[in-house]
């Protein structure tokens, strides 16, 4: 008999231009090229597209990569957004109550602006989601026309980027791992309306 593989949970800090897939033929660069001394086959839990930068985690247990993904259990996101020019308060209002995209709008989001360079003309904007749509940080702000020029996810649930460079990874703790677990329990249902009505 052959012993359960060991689980492993990785934190990766993705750079720009690393494709979140095991095998790709035509991406440059995939994020299995940064993992060295990593001998398990882990598989990325969710999308951070390839322009895009911050956590993703990878690993070998799938019930792990279920609970994360499915649509239901809602996971909070953070990343930290640079858009040319001048939030407004309108616009933050506009992410806090939903943006109307091509594919429905979305759910509620906690938004900040949490800085704004005036020789740049940039602002830094942090968002929270709880949903999984494809690339749809980049597509609420370009529907307020406020094109991203870098976007960093910071935080997924509880666990943090923290000092982790660009290119580099660390294991989870087990507690992180628990941490994450209890963010994707199921929500019950007057939870989400209480939320979403805040």
């Amino acid at each position: 008999m052959h012993p359960f593989p060991e689980k492993v949970y990785i934190l990766l800090n993705k750079p720009r231009g690393y494709t979140s897939t095991r095998s790709d033929p035509h991406a440059k660069h995939t994020v299995m090229e940064l993992l060295k001394g990593i001998s398990a086959p882990v598989y990325p839990v969710g999308r951070l597209d390839v322009d895009s930068e911050g956590i993703l985690i990878l690993t070998n247990d799938g019930d792990f990569t279920r609970s994360l993904t499915h649509p239901s259990h809602e996971v909070p996101k953070t990343y930290v957004a640079e858009v040319r020019g001048q939030v407004t308060f309108q616009e933050l209002r506009a992410l806090r109550e939903g943006i109307t995209l091509e594919d429905g709008k979305t759910a509620p989001a906690k938004a900040r602006i949490i800085g704004y360079e005036r020789h740049t003309a940039v602002s830094r904007v942090e968002l929270t989601i709880h949903e999984g749509r494809k690339r749809q940080v980049r597509r609420m702000f370009a529907a307020l026309n406020r094109p991203i020029q870098k976007l960093v996810r910071t935080r997924v649930g509880n666990v943090s980027i923290g000092g982790v460079e660009p290119g580099r990874w660390r294991s989870l703790t087990g507690d992180e791992v628990d941490s994450l677990l209890k963010a994707a329990e199921p929500k019950p249902r007057g939870a989400r309306a209480r939320r979403a009505a805040r």
